[in-house]
């Protein structure tokens, strides 16, 4: 089987989008233009290139490129769009700075505003040979009060009684249409309804077919348009509105990695987007992951937690509204829930919301703020994410570097080992699972600087990734024998890699050393790398050989690794 350089390149992505895992390049997921599921790579054909220098002006195996920590970190970062980095430079910046991953909020803007970032974000990942995922966010329904005959609202005060009902009339200080008749009918005595992100609490004392009698436990301002949150009702509303149904339709056709649904109550939430993606994915187009946003308290009724992340490809711990709905000491306990429930299923989990929010305005965090991202990475997160902070603050770059300063320093104490290994996934009884729990074993008996996964359609790297290795994860795509030009790689003579060679698996071996080396995972030729592949090459899911190697390939002298 031969895939062509181009191909490849369309079929990068980032790990931690595609795996449970704080350590892989790649993921589980086919570039956008695939037709079917193939090997994913955080290299390119670039890798292997053809001679354009003297030997003597060749690069020494020890001169790293200049962001090779960027490649180590193991937990990922998202960065939110918007209107403070919404220009090429300012992608290329946080990407460099350490973005992983840009979500695209289709709560602001317009989707034709969307496309032109996804085009941008392509142009710095062809750059840099490098890929990057892109997550769609869907705004999901909103909730709403109606409007006041006081265009600056009403003061409610504790212990009065409030209604809201289904009369379009403007609202006074005793009442109040809610153009929701879902929240009516779900409402039953006792149960508790928020304005305005909580700063207004209602308990239900009375209700009828078309409103609700409430008492003001929680008193203060309401106005128009003001949100309402129902912690303790299972609304009968699809997560899907017609805004979101027009902007999944888009992103499936602009190609984005990851959609992220909103609103998430139980299984059936993504059943149905699973359906309409289905539904609506134009022929022969890349099949997004689904992201499951886990800010409803009934996500956590009976097994609904375990369905959903069964069902979907990652979750995402949306404290936001999870923390509105929910008692604020109650938050913490249910992130390390969500990321526990994600390990043991092998699916990636992201943290995201309020994560360095001061710094939307300073150029630094508060010491709260840097212990809250770092408690996030040693619960196990694989990816954490900055909203506003990226999207209209005015310190995007500092908020990404910061945020990588913090995994650095976290990945690099020993408690956070021990904390990773405290849970581990389920694992199966397949020549798979042997072969990667085999490669996490010699890859720390071994002090080896990284694994390299050959694989075609994904299986092996996300099941290596699962793992959760020491080391980082290097994956490459399913046909190894490829040729590439590129002037400032390093300079191999008479690199054996032309089309005739594509089953030689010693060509397999050099080019796992050079991607290792260009990335930077290796510095000197003595450096082990433990390399995983399957015998035929083609064969999906078919790992079945582990290699250790010194990271020099076959010959080095003079300081100079020299693969021919």
């Amino acid at each position: 089987m031969k895939i062509s350089p181009a191909s490849i390149k369309v079929f990068a992505l980032l790990a931690v989008l595609g795996v449970n895992s704080v350590n892989s390049f790649s993921s589980n997921i086919s570039r956008r233009l695939n037709t079917s599921p193939t090997a994913l790579a955080s290299t390119t054909a670039k890798d292997v290139v053809t001679p354009s220098k003297p030997l003597a002006q060749q690069t020494s195996v020890a001169a790293v490129p200049k962001f090779a920590q960027r490649w180590r970190k193991r937990t990922k970062q998202l960065a939110t769009l918007g209107p403070a980095s919404s220009s090429l430079e300012m992608i290329e910046t946080l990407f460099l700075a350490g973005a992983d991953i840009f979500r695209l909020n289709f709560s602001h803007g317009s989707q034709e505003q969307k496309k032109e970032l996804l085009m941008m974000i392509r142009e710095v990942e062809e750059k840099y040979s490098h890929p990057i995922a892109v997550l769609g966010d869907l705004q999901g329904p909103k909730l709403r009060v109606g409007e006041f005959s006081n265009p600056k609202g009403e003061m409610l005060e504790k212990g009065q009684i409030f209604r809201l009902d289904l009369d379009e009339a403007l609202g006074d200080a005793t009442r109040v249409m809610l153009p929701h008749p879902e929240i009516i009918a779900a409402s039953e005595i006792d149960h508790v309804l928020l304005i305005d992100d909580g700063k207004v609490k209602l308990t239900v004392v009375g209700k009828g077919d078309q409103y609700l009698e409430c008492r003001v436990d929680v008193p203060g301002k309401i106005s128009n348009r003001k949100g309402v949150n129902t912690p303790d009702s299972v609304l009968d509303i699809s997560p899907l509105t017609p805004k979101d149904r027009s902007d999944l339709e888009y992103m499936l056709g602009i190609g984005v990695d990851w959609v992220a649904l909103s609103f998430v109550q139980q299984p059936a939430d993504i059943e149905e987007i699973l359906a309409l993606i289905d539904q609506h994915l134009p022929e022969g187009a890349f099949r997004p992951a689904v992201m499951a946003k886990i800010e409803k308290p009934s996500c956590f009724l009976g097994d609904n937690l375990e369905r959903i992340v069964d069902l979907c490809d990652g979750i995402m711990v949306a404290r936001g509204d999870l923390g509105v709905e929910c008692a604020p000491e109650d938050v913490p306990l249910l992130q390390k829930q969500i990321i526990d429930t994600c390990r043991m299923s092998g699916k990636p989990v992201v943290v995201a919301t309020q994560m360095l929010e001061s710094m939307i305005e300073s150029p630094t965090p508060t010491r709260a703020e840097a212990s809250d991202v770092a408690t996030a990475i040693y619960d196990g997160a694989d990816a954490i994410m900055l909203s506003a902070e990226s999207a209209a603050g005015k310190f995007p770059e500092e908020s990404v570097a910061m945020q990588q300063r913090i995994i650095n320093r976290v990945e690099g104490d020993p408690h956070y080992r021990n904390y990773l290994n405290q849970i581990t996934m389920t694992k199966g009884a397949t020549a798979t699972d042997a072969i990667t729990t085999a490669a996490r074993q010699i890859a720390q008996t071994t002090n080896a600087k990284a694994i390299v996964c050959f694989t075609l359609q994904g299986t092996t790297v996300r099941r290596a990734s699962q793992e959760r290795p020491t080391v980082p994860i290097l994956s490459r795509p399913g046909s190894f024998g490829f040729t590439a030009d590129e002037e400032d790689f390093f300079n191999y003579e008479n690199p054996a890699v032309d089309g005739e060679n594509d089953s030689d698996f010693e060509v397999v071996l050099k080019n796992a050393c050079r991607a290792a080396l260009k990335k930077g995972l290796v510095n000197d030729p003595n450096d082990i790398l433990v390399v995983t592949a399957g015998l035929p090459f083609g064969t999906p899911g078919a790992a079945n050989i582990i290699r250790v190697l010194p990271a020099a390939g076959p010959q080095c002298w003079d300081g100079v690794c020299q693969v021919d």
